[in-house]
């Protein structure tokens, strides 16, 4: 069985609770929840719909990135956002953030998020090459850890 990999990079906020900001399972990589927070911790939950669902997607790509990742290597995305009204403007932040990269994804409105922010995002990417974690051409902080048995 391949080793897990805790891929963890400086480009996002450090995680706030007992998580990691993602996961290497051989070539698969599962992102945790990324919400609109800056690299050094500012959040944004003031600030507009289109303002936060960038932030989020930037963090969700900076780990795709620092993994090894590009994103046509998402297969699966689930963002939830605050208000079914806001889909329409998730979807133009979203095709502006992943270009030509047409990954599976869910979009589940929801009531409220947590510390009153308007979207989340995580996601599943299969790295068909080496993957690799790397920022900038120098090794990411990771952990690599045997699986429990």
């Amino acid at each position: 069985m391949p080793k897990s990999i805790t891929v963890n990079t400086d480009r996002v906020p450090s995680p706030a609770g007992h998580y990691s900001q993602a996961k290497l399972v051989g070539q698969h990589l599962y992102i945790s929840g990324q919400l609109p927070i800056r690299p050094g911790g500012e959040a944004l939950a003031d600030d507009s719909f289109e303002t936060q669902a960038a932030q989020a997607l930037d963090n969700l790509l900076a780990i795709l990135e620092a993994a090894g990742g590009t994103p046509t290597d998402l297969v699966r995305v689930t963002a939830y956002i605050v208000g079914v009204a806001n889909w329409p403007r998730f979807n133009e932040v979203y095709a502006a953030r992943l270009g030509d990269s047409r990954p599976a994804r869910t979009v589940v409105p929801v009531p409220e998020l947590h510390y009153g922010y308007l979207v989340e995002v995580d996601a599943i990417a299969v790295i068909a090459k080496n993957p690799a974690a790397t920022q900038a051409g120098k090794p990411v902080n990771v952990t690599v850890k045997e699986r429990e048995k």
